[in-house]
């Protein structure tokens, strides 16, 4: 096959392919010549149909595969022999659509292909890592709050009135139009007032109910309610009142400690402390990524490929549209003009993936497959009940494992490019640190 370059202008690159009409005819040919010792026609024997009746038959069919295959084998040859990686999938068009058969086949192959990056002297990046210690108020602070979700409740004083946050045990039955309804009565129901696991309105009406009292609560379902029997219906339901009771937070001691799976209450410290402090670390640890991210920026600069540089201020001129208008679900919007803010993240971000690719693949840093499985478990954990059908969607999505593989891999290059900066440790307070993790958004 013939390959004429036809344009070579920073990182664009386009050719003219040709395959004569002698070259498909000999691939076509050799196919058949393959095929026949198996092919049976009737009054023929096996392996025996002559040559002209098998490309009568069979021709048309395989003049189209081997147009491909030729095509195909002349791209690999064309990236092998050159070393060109090309940016995106090239763009691979016949020009003579007119074709007939007899004729050569025409076509047009162009692609931006990805730059040489160069090196990076990574001995004289310094980068600072924030270290966070969790102090005792940091722990008693994390332990009052545990002691909140371990809350029991006693009795108020007799006749004292339900407040937001009570507890109300109630008996009650619901009907609508009169009748009662299936689901809808229960005897002796510890309701946490403003806790929102009722129906809107309900719990509100109960506030300043005493032990002993009847009600009437008037409510409506919810138009998009479950139940379709019930959805945007009037209701009422009889509620008499067994008790009021009020929180009261659980005793810091060993008792508490041993709910939380702790020997003792020095146990339960302790488990706070490596929590909180593994927070702190994981926070840290992304302001350190950020300053080590901003230092190679400035380190390297070489040509960037357009088409990556568009798509990715595309997606994030879409995204960022997305977080200023929440309501908009939809991606009937239009398509979002990219702005220079826009633009200028782009060429950062473009400029950094395929700097630290570069820099992972010299390292040969590679994600195993026991990270992959891990980071695969942990996104299926978003879905109860259907673990197992994400799973083997991810088994079978290409494009979904490398949007896992992606992080887990740019993380250790990171890894690897810290371990040979100079890192220096700096003790702030949980203060400081979060106004340092806050920065990041801003920027």
């Amino acid at each position: 096959m013939q390959v004429t370059e036809t344009l070579n202008e920073g990182l664009k690159r386009a050719y003219e392919l040709i395959l004569t009409a002698e070259e498909l005819d000999a691939k076509v040919n050799a196919k058949l010549a393959e095929a026949q010792p198996e092919i049976e026609m009737k009054g023929f024997r096996k392996g025996k149909v002559p040559m002209p009746l098998l490309k009568k038959q069979f021709g048309q069919r395989l003049m189209g595969e081997s147009m491909q295959e030729a095509i195909d084998e002349a791209m690999s040859k064309h990236f092998e022999d050159s070393g060109d990686r090309p940016a995106l999938q090239p763009e691979v068009k016949m020009t003579n659509e007119d074709w007939k058969e007899g004729e050569d086949v025409n076509v047009a192959m162009s692609y931006e292909k990805l730059p040489e990056v160069p090196e990076v002297d990574l001995s004289g990046v310094e980068i600072e890592k924030l270290v966070v210690k969790a102090d005792d108020a940091a722990v008693d602070e994390a332990l009052a709050s545990l002691a909140e979700t371990a809350q029991d409740f006693n009795d108020r004083a007799e006749g004292a009135e339900a407040q937001d946050g009570d507890q109300v045990v109630i008996d009650f039955v619901g009907k609508v139009d009169g009748e009662a309804f299936e689901g809808g009565a229960a005897e002796d129901y510890p309701l946490v007032l403003g806790s929102g696991s009722f129906i809107p309105g309900f719990e509100e009406q109960l506030t300043g109910v005493k032990a002993g009292d009847e009600k009437a609560v008037e409510v409506n379902f919810p138009e998009e309610y479950g139940a379709e029997n019930l959805a945007g219906k009037a209701a009422v339901f009889d509620v008499t009142v067994k008790a009021v009771k009020e929180p009261v937070a659980a005793e810091i001691d060993d008792e508490l400690a041993k709910k939380f799976g702790a020997e003792d209450l020095e146990g339960l410290k302790g488990q706070i402390r490596e929590r909180l402090e593994a927070e702190y670390a994981g926070a840290a640890r992304q302001v350190m990524k950020r300053g080590l991210l901003d230092k190679l920026d400035t380190l390297v600069t070489f040509d960037l490929p357009p088409s990556l540089v568009e798509a990715e201020a595309k997606q994030i001129a879409h995204q960022l549209y997305h977080e200023e208008h929440p309501e908009d679900h939809g991606h009937d919007h239009g398509e979002i003009e990219p702005t220079e803010e826009h633009n200028s993240l782009a060429e950062r971000r473009v400029r950094l993936g395929l700097l630290l690719a570069e820099m992972g693949q010299k390292a040969e840093v590679e994600v195993t497959d026991a990270e992959m499985t891990q980071a695969i478990m942990n996104q299926a954990r978003q879905y109860p009940g259907q673990e197992r059908a994400f799973f083997d969607f991810v088994r079978q999505n290409a494009q979904m494992q490398q949007q896992l593989r992606a992080p887990i891999f740019e993380d250790k290059v990171i890894d690897h490019i810290a371990e040979q900066a100079k890192v220096s440790e700096k003790e702030v307070t949980k203060e400081e640190l979060q106004t340092a993790v806050e920065a990041l958004d801003e920027e």
